[in-house]
């Protein structure tokens, strides 16, 4: 087993998947602390959701774009353009990286109108991307296998280790502009977490802050899509940050806790995957509930709930 692990890590696109997967997890983490001490837990799944509605319409578009640089010449601004679709139609995340961080700005802005509360919001988006992606994705179909496409999108599937070089540095870049952006930030997040009326008081803007962080998640949401699909995402924010809470109680030894136990489950899971051919998305979740799992037992046992 471990001269055939040593084989497939000898492989570049191995280990393009294991570190784009491990970046994912670790931002996956930071952010979803804040979102379980918030109890905007399930913004994760609606975010899912619009996002899987985006990729449908990308995947719509694609054919639209392609024919329209077909009519395109091969010079001057013709050229250009043609260029820009030709990156577009290649990379999906272009188009729905900017619609799901949109849906979560207008997610922020309906959850805070007395008329529809945050829950209902979610719901509503949500369910609706959910439907017209499905939908879309009937009526204009990449391939004869519907459900396969379908079953691939919402569980994830392999291709977290057949990405291109462009979307493994797309990948790296917004990865590292999501820890940059929580460790300037951290105070200020820390606070707006916790108590927002002081935090408002104390002169922080909570709107904006809490915009960023939606913002974020939504990156965070788009860049998971490849690693476990659009319905276990939650799972990869989720667990890290709830399983690190049986341990400690600090926000800081929650957080990097949630990071080192992501990072080591969705390690631990892809390489399961790699080695038995399990989906590599409910591999890495698997991970996580057996960690969860293990936490939770050490908790009963008297071993967490400490400062750190």
């Amino acid at each position: 087993m471990i001269d055939q692990l040593s084989r497939f890590l000898s492989y570049s696109f191995v280990q393009h998947g294991l570190i784009v997967g491990t970046l994912i997890a670790l931002c996956s983490s930071l952010l979803g602390v804040t979102l379980v001490l918030k109890r905007f837990s399930f913004i994760g799944d609606g975010l899912s959701h619009v996002a899987f509605g985006a990729m449908a319409v990308a995947g719509v578009l694609g054919p639209v774009l392609k024919e329209l640089k077909g009519y395109l010449g091969d010079s001057g601004f013709e050229a250009n353009l043609s260029g820009v679709l030709q990156f577009i139609i290649d990379n999906d995340m272009v188009f729905i990286l900017p619609v799901t961080i949109i849906c979560a700005i207008l997610l922020l802005r309906t959850g805070q109108n007395t008329r529809i509360k945050g829950d209902a919001a979610i719901a509503m988006i949500s369910v609706g991307a959910l439907a017209m992606g499905y939908m879309l994705l009937n009526l204009f179909p990449k391939s004869s296998n519907v459900s396969s496409d379908v079953c691939t999108s919402l569980f994830g599937s392999a291709s977290i280790l057949t990405l291109t070089a462009t979307e493994v540095w797309l990948c790296v870049g917004l990865s590292i502009a999501v820890m940059v952006i929580f460790i300037l930030f951290y105070n200020r997040i820390f606070a707006v977490t916790f108590d927002e009326d002081f935090a408002r008081a104390a002169g922080t803007h909570v709107e904006a802050y809490n915009l960023l962080i939606a913002v974020v998640i939504a990156v965070i949401i788009v860049l998971a899509m490849n690693l476990v699909g659009s319905l276990l995402i939650s799972a990869l924010i989720i667990f890290p940050a709830i399983s690190a809470m049986r341990m400690f109680r600090s926000f800081k030894g929650v957080t990097i806790c949630s990071a080192v136990l992501s990072v080591s489950c969705a390690l631990l899971g892809m390489l399961i995957s790699i080695l038995t051919e399990t989906p590599v998305g409910s591999t890495i979740v698997a991970a996580d509930i057996a960690a969860f799992l293990i936490f939770s037992i050490l908790a009963r046992l008297g071993v967490g709930a400490r400062k750190a």
